[in-house]
């Protein structure tokens, strides 16, 4: 049986020539752009790859084309071999 604990990991995607383009559109219908086509795009990546209510996004990370999500170590494993999937880690506190 896997892990069941839910921990804090950062998703970022392999290069994607869209995210590329309306990142660099500073318009604000550009940002807004940015924002929905990356919301979106995280959302639908978590979607295919997971069962639905398993995990919780807490954000989508504009600068890196990456999103924070709380997933158990089970779930990271399923990430790191989804299509467009660059690095899965984990969001670890520094002390």
């Amino acid at each position: 049986m896997g892990s069941t604990k839910m921990e804090s990991y950062f998703v970022f995607m392999s290069y994607d020539p869209e995210y590329e383009r309306l990142r660099a559109d500073r318009t604000k219908r550009g940002t807004h752009e940015l924002d929905l086509y990356l919301s979106t795009k995280h959302d639908e990546l978590l979607a295919t790859t997971l069962e639905p209510g398993s995990y919780n996004k807490t954000s989508s990370l504009v600068i890196v084309d990456g999103f924070a999500v709380e997933i158990t170590q089970d779930q990271a494993n399923e990430l790191r071999s989804a299509k467009g999937v660059r690095v899965v880690e984990k969001n670890e506190e520094l002390v």
